[in-house]
């Protein structure tokens, strides 16, 4: 075999390569996740109905509205902060197809960041995609990383410097939305992003938000909701409520720091009149101390690495060989959620929010998640929306 044909070999699998890349990244970009919306839904609006500073943008999301008609309170739910903690978008997917609200308004945003569900972590060989088993077939949904996509904001700063608290962050924070709050109208992608939500919260009068997130069992913040000074007695009784009644793992509660500044638990209360949480829940895929990096991982919850730190007593959840599955940490976000509604309605009747048709902790845990998901081929068109 001569050197011209040694050389023609090598650029046919250059070249088959750099095609199969390419269109494994241009489908991970571009694939859209199918939401059918609750036939109680009022209204889908985008979010630049609210800020134009997002119009046309990756992160122009649908804003889903349940509007009861009835004077009462208002709260703000989303999830896809961090597109590698997917039970946040599980979860508000779950609330979007099945919610009906019976008094005040309930406010959904299934993917708060779509950016950063159209790359991946670089080095960790995340799946592109994840994917849940129904009686109709494979609901798909999109894997990505923390940061929001280099092609839709860029260059980073040397420094990160908050707007407008003027603290210093790590560079790659500006793509994080969650240390980006309450946002910037000029700011890069991420900035505008959160400052067009914020915009939604004032508009939309919401007096409470809930930012929805998975932790690694590594990580000291687990389990646990994150909470403004403004809603720390519901939070409080929300904590000892689920612990005593619902959870077999304990939900803590900690108070957000007023000294470290874009999380949303801090700036949404600080800069709106809502009362801003955060709740985590476990995610072994997160741990650095993991074994092989899947979506088998990712959905079990299981990992035999993340189970022996934790018989050395290196983590801040517990784990065994049950793990952490998808089921028991979506039901957990939607259990939570709907539990600082009820105990709200309490300390704050007139923010009172009456809602039905969201399965239980316990349903969830028996039933698994599959029913509450909805064939978009067998439901009209006007029902169908696109994430």
């Amino acid at each position: 075999m001569n050197i011209n044909t040694v050389k023609a070999i090598c650029v046919i699998i250059f070249a088959f390569c750099v095609g199969v890349a390419g269109y494994l990244f241009w489908e991970h970009r571009n694939y859209k996740e199918p939401v059918v919306v609750s036939e109680y839904i009022t209204e889908v609006k985008k979010l630049s109905d609210y800020s134009d500073v997002v119009k046309g943008t990756t992160n122009d999301c649908n804003v889903y509205i349940f509007d009861s008609g009835v004077e009462g309170g208002c709260m703000l739910i989303w999830g896809g902060t961090h597109a590698e903690e997917p039970a946040g978008v599980m979860a508000a997917n779950l609330l979007v197809e099945n919610l009906k609200v019976n008094q005040g308004k309930v406010i959904l945003i299934d993917r708060q960041n779509n950016s950063n569900s159209t790359n991946s972590r670089v080095g960790e060989a995340y799946p592109r995609f994840f994917t849940y088993e129904t009686d109709w077939g494979t609901k798909v949904w999109r894997f990505g990383d923390r940061h929001a996509n280099p092609l839709d904001s860029w260059p980073d700063p040397e420094v990160y410097i908050h707007y407008p608290s003027g603290q210093t962050l790590a560079n790659v924070d500006i793509r994080n939305t969650n240390r980006n709050w309450p946002g910037k109208a000029n700011g890069l992608l991420t900035e505008r992003t959160n400052y067009a939500i914020t915009e939604l919260i004032k508009a939309e009068g919401v007096d409470m938000t809930l930012d929805l997130h998975e932790a690694e069992l590594e990580y000291t913040v687990e389990n646990t909701i994150v909470v403004h000074e403004k809603g720390q007695s519901v939070a409080a009784m929300v904590s000892m409520m689920l612990t005593s009644e619902t959870f077999d793992v304990p939900i803590g509660m900690e108070f957000s720091p007023t000294a470290l500044h874009g999380l949303s638990h801090r700036e949404v209360g600080d800069h709106t009149d809502a009362a801003s949480y955060l709740v985590e829940v476990a995610e072994p895929m997160l741990d650095r101390i993991r074994g092989i990096t899947d979506e088998e991982l990712l959905m079990s919850g299981k990992d035999v690495f993340v189970i022996k730190a934790g018989e050395h007593k290196l983590l801040y959840a517990p784990i065994d060989e049950n793990g952490w599955p998808i089921d028991k940490r979506v039901a957990r976000h939607v259990t939570t959620a709907t539990t600082i509604m009820e105990v709200n309605n309490t300390v704050n009747p007139d923010q009172t929010i009456l809602i039905e048709n969201i399965p239980t902790y316990e349903e969830m845990m028996e039933n698994g998640l599959g029913g509450y998901y909805h064939d978009p081929s067998a439901v009209s068109a006007d029902r169908v929306y696109y994430d």
